[in-house]
This record gives structure tokens, C-alpha cells and sequence, in this order.
């Protein structure tokens, strides 16, 4: 029988950064192709399940660790990166012509494409006969691909139905850019 004063000496709960950094060298390890995906399920499993700091070592003792100026290297590289991505589209944004959305009491959709018939008539090869429709609906701006070949997109992401769009968006029919302006 112990006494109040003594207490059992089960091991420490596992803290979660304990556990997270174990989990983040699995996901490089997977990331570097020094894991197969099966391994890596399996070992996050028993990461997740594990009770001892020594259960975790030994899930990713045959990994490589990155040391602190490796990580702060790689981090700055990947925010330079992503900077230069964002600086690219920038530049690329104020460079597009204007495309003038209808004054939003126009009430008929406009049609887009290469055929006369067309509101706004684009004359590429890259756009179809009757590419996109953009229309006011409920105080927004809708744009419509209608099945063209070569696509549209709305900010680098390809339309499949139809999708809001507003001031400043960047929009293209096929291979024709156009930066989206109410002015």
C-alpha cells in the first residue's frame, strides 16, 4: 500500500511539440523520398499513438535532421520565392489592358468570343466563336465559360461553370489577358 506522499512514476505525457517535431521529420523524410507513403503512414500512426520520448526517437532516428541554419536558410529561400512569384504577377497585372465591365444597369449578359454577333469580339485563334458570357447577377459580377476550347480563367485558375468576379481580377479567354476595371 503506498502512502499520500508517494505517487507512481508512470513516464511524462509526450508533449505536442515533442510530437509534432517527430511528425514534421516524417513528412520531409516522405517529402525527400527517403520514406515510401506506406512507411509513412504506419510511422505517423505509431507517432501518434506513442507514450515515451524514446518510442518517437527511434521512428525517425534513420532520418536526417535539419539543424536550425539549414531550416533558416530553406525558409528564406521559399519566402524569396514566393516573393519574386508575387512580384511576377504584379508586374504581369498592371501590364494587362483594361477590360471595362458593363455599367451595372445593363441587364443582358455580354457574350465574349470571336463571332461578330459577340457584345465584345476578341479575334485570337486561342478564343472560341462564343468563349465566355459576363452578366450581373444579384448585385454581382458572374463570369460563364460557355464549353470554349482553350479555356478561361479568372486569376491563373481555370472556369469550369461559372465564377464571381470583381475589380482587378485577372481574367483571359484562350491566350487573351485582360485585367478587370469598373472605370
Amino acid at each position: 500500500m503506498t502512502s499520500s506522499f508517494e505517487f507512481s512514476t508512470y513516464p511524462a505525457r509526450l508533449s505536442d511539440a515533442e510530437r509534432d517535431k517527430a511528425l514534421r521529420v516524417l513528412r520531409d523524410g516522405v517529402a525527400l523520398g527517403r520514406l515510401s507513403h506506406d512507411t509513412f503512414v504506419r510511422r505517423m500512426e505509431l507517432a501518434l499513438a506513442a507514450r515515451r520520448s524514446d518510442e518517437l526517437a527511434a521512428l525517425v532516428a534513420d532520418l536526417p535532421q535539419e539543424n536550425r541554419f539549414s531550416r533558416a536558410v530553406l525558409g528564406t529561400v521559399e519566402a524569396v520565392s514566393g516573393f519574386t512569384v508575387r512580384l511576377r504577377r504584379a508586374w504581369q497585372a498592371e501590364r494587362l489592358p483594361k477590360l471595362l465591365l458593363p455599367h451595372p444597369a445593363h441587364t443582358h449578359p455580354l457574350r465574349i468570343g470571336r463571332d461578330p454577333a459577340n457584345g465584345l469580339r476578341l479575334n485570337h485563334e486561342t478564343v472560341s466563336r462564343v468563349h465566355a458570357e459576363l452578366r450581373r447577377q444579384g448585385g454581382l459580377w458572374v463570369l460563364r465559360d460557355l464549353g470554349s476550347t482553350n479555356g478561361t480563367t479568372v486569376n491563373g485558375r481555370r472556369v469550369t461553370g461559372a465564377v464571381v468576379v470583381r475589380e482587378g481580377d485577372q481574367i483571359a479567354f484562350g491566350r487573351m489577358a485582360f485585367r478587370l476595371s469598373a472605370s
